[in-house]
This record gives structure tokens, C-alpha cells and sequence, in this order.
């Protein structure tokens, strides 16, 4: 069973900076395009990045200049650089693949921007 597992989330206030991380397990094949979404209370869930196993990447127009995606050295892993932090960034944040599986979803890891 396919189970990715974010982590890195926190509270942090305006203008500051956090680390996510996303992990995959139960799966062998390597995740082409890999992806981070956001849910904030009473929203939908929206797209935030994107990267291929190429490196291009795709960023959502509310994060472009602050949000930077990367894949990791391990298969299947990837992160979430966030810089300059709006309390509007504020949501649970999840990975899974571009576009998403359904049962991929994780638990995610909750972002907190406030002062």
C-alpha cells in the first residue's frame, strides 16, 4: 500500500521560513512528476508545486518567488522550501503524485502563520 508521509510543519510568524518534507513508501516504481497541495479550514484543497524527475518544476502564482520544490536523493522524496510566509500560507499541506492519486493521500503536516 502506497502511503506518502509529510512532516516539517510548524507555527511560524509572517515573514518567516519552514522546511517540509515528503516521503513515500510501498512503492517501488519511481514517482515521475511528484507534487505539494494545501488545504486551508473550510477550502478546498488546491495545488501549491510541482517537479518531474527532470527537475522542471511548476509553481502555483500565490507561491511563485517565495515557495521552492526539490526532489530528494532518496527515491520518491521531495521538499518544500517556504520563505517570506503569509498568514494566508496557512493550511495542512500534503504530497502525492502530479496529478494526484486518491489514495496516495496522506495525513499532511499543518502550517501555521501567525503572530
Amino acid at each position: 500500500q502506497v502511503q506518502f508521509v509529510e512532516s516539517g510543519g510548524g507555527q511560524v510568524q509572517p515573514g518567516g521560513s519552514l522546511r517540509l518534507s515528503c516521503a513515500a513508501s510501498g512503492i517501488s516504481a519511481i514517482i515521475y512528476t511528484m507534487g505539494w497541495y494545501r488545504q486551508a479550514p473550510g477550502k478546498q484543497r488546491e495545488f501549491v508545486a510541482s517537479i518531474t524527475g527532470g527537475g522542471m518544476t511548476n509553481y502555483a502564482d500565490s507561491v511563485k518567488g517565495r515557495f521552492s520544490i526539490a526532489r530528494g536523493n532518496v527515491r520518491n522524496a521531495m521538499y518544500l522550501q517556504m520563505n517570506s510566509l503569509k498568514p494566508e500560507d496557512t493550511a495542512v499541506y500534503y504530497c502525492n503524485s502530479a496529478p494526484p492519486i486518491r489514495n496516495y493521500w496522506g495525513q499532511g503536516t499543518q502550517v501555521t502563520v501567525s503572530s
